[in-house]
């Protein structure tokens, strides 16, 4: 079984870059075919993906964040990580990593999340 854990700032201050690190233990974030990615719930919105990071390495964004957003992996460590910038309070959010199965959006499995508020 896949274990996520989540670590990074729960405080950011606006105009500042979010920074987040997924570690991934029980499976390798190189397996073939499983992408690592980002999802947020903001106070009374559904859920939103922002994007991930294939097993070979590849990113892909959500259209409507992609201009301020970045993941890159670390494999020596089994790790990914989430950076977005410019925040703004609307970043306010609880932040899950996840595993999903090629380009399916909907993570197959997610981590227990943790919230990250924008504020000075």
């Amino acid at each position: 079984q896949v274990q996520l854990q989540e670590s990074g700032p729960g405080l950011v201050n606006p105009s500042q870059t979010l920074s987040l690190t997924c570690t991934v233990s029980g499976g390798s974030i190189t397996t073939e075919f499983y992408y690592w990615g980002w999802i947020r719930q903001a106070p009374g919105k559904g859920l939103e993906w922002l994007g991930y990071i294939g097993y070979s390495g590849s990113a892909y964004y959500s259209p409507f964040l992609k201009s301020r957003t970045s993941i890159s992996r670390d494999t020596s460590k089994n790790q990914f990580t989430l950076q977005l910038n410019s925040v703004t309070p609307e970043d306010t959010a609880v932040y899950y990593c996840a595993e999903h199965y090629n380009h399916d959006v909907s993570p197959i499995y997610w981590s227990p999340g943790t919230q990250v508020t924008v504020s000075s």
